[in-house]
């Protein structure tokens, strides 16, 4: 027998040369990143030499100031971005509690055939079109929130957050960052699912088996473990709500007055909203202001998903490990 072993050749199967599918595989896949680098890196420069005359003319004032007048060439943004991220705050306090709990819910608590029908709903959610979720926002939900409002007002009113002095309920803040929310909860509840369930069933048993509740589970074993891919879920959430346009279009105004905290009365704005509605009859120094708008959120959120694909990557790394 050890002659025969001997004479038998020995086989080194990571030393095969790549098969003709498996190449072109390789290259379309490397084509494909490549690619997509590439259009984004084009669609960036595009907008900033298209909208440069907007940033040498405004100056930095672009971005702190509230005039916009077409007819003195005047284009500041501040207003509209501070209403941006004030839409993402407001949906972040909806979304979030909500989608750690429905992420707990479907991984630890439902039986197998409820979480897979929840999980489908959810990515079904996920799925709609912006213009569906608007006409839902605009018909349905719009009158519901404004009767929110008017009851917050009602008791709340003495805090500033819940204070209005116009009467209106309708298109303010308060209802754009629930539409927000609405789309951002399929995004952060799939991350935050995914995240979760690599969370080792061995720690949550110990945990039950030491008295601990469900909350208690969730609060000291669950969440310390997975937070890392949880904040990155949150940050992908926030990107979308960012660039999030005809949703927030139908539901809010647009009124260049920066507004804070006074999120029941229908002033402030977005940037994406802004843009689409201005778009469509601007010209010269107008659409160079709204492309020069488009640079600035484009960054934002390009900047906004870089981290969270980081933070994602290094917490399930970190859990592997």
């Amino acid at each position: 027998m050890n002659g025969i072993d001997q004479e038998l050749p020995r086989v080194n199967f990571f030393t095969f040369k790549s098969s003709r599918g498996e190449r072109i595989f390789d290259s379309a896949a490397r084509f494909a990143g490549y690619l997509s680098f590439s259009l984004v890196f084009l669609v960036l420069i595009f907008l900033g030499w298209t909208s440069k005359s907007t940033f040498a003319e405004q100056g930095i004032g672009f971005l702190t100031g509230s005039i916009w007048q077409s007819e003195n060439n005047v284009f500041q943004i501040l207003p509209m971005l501070v209403g941006s991220f004030v839409l993402v705050a407001i949906s972040l306090i909806i979304s979030v509690p909500s989608s750690i709990a429905m992420a707990y819910f479907i991984e630890f608590m439902a039986p197998r055939k409820l979480a897979g029908i929840t999980t489908n709903l959810i990515d079904l959610l996920a799925a709609l079109p912006s213009i569906i979720i608007a006409l839902w926002g605009v018909g349905v939900f719009t009158p519901i929130a404004a009767g929110w409002g008017e009851l917050l007002n009602h008791h709340f009113g003495y805090i500033p957050f819940f204070a209005n002095s116009t009467g209106n309920f309708y298109r303010s803040p308060f209802i754009g960052g629930f539409i927000l929310a609405i789309m951002m909860i399929p995004i952060i509840t799939s991350v935050s699912r995914e995240v979760i369930s690599k969370v080792d069933k061995d720690l949550v048993s110990a945990s039950y088996a030491l008295g601990g509740t469900k909350f208690s589970t969730m609060r000291r074993v669950v969440l310390p473990t997975a937070k890392g891919g949880i904040l990155g879920g949150i940050l992908l959430g926030m990107g979308r709500g960012l660039g999030e346009t005809v949703a927030i279009l139908y539901t809010i105004n647009l009124i260049f007055e920066v507004n804070v905290v006074h999120i029941l009365e229908n002033k402030g704005g977005a940037v994406a909203p802004m843009i689409a509605a201005f778009y469509g009859n601007a010209e010269g120094g107008t659409l160079s202001a709204l492309l020069a708008a488009g640079v600035v959120l484009f960054i934002a959120t390009l900047l906004i998903n870089m981290l969270s694909t980081f933070v994602v990557q290094r917490s399930v790394k970190k859990m592997a490990s």
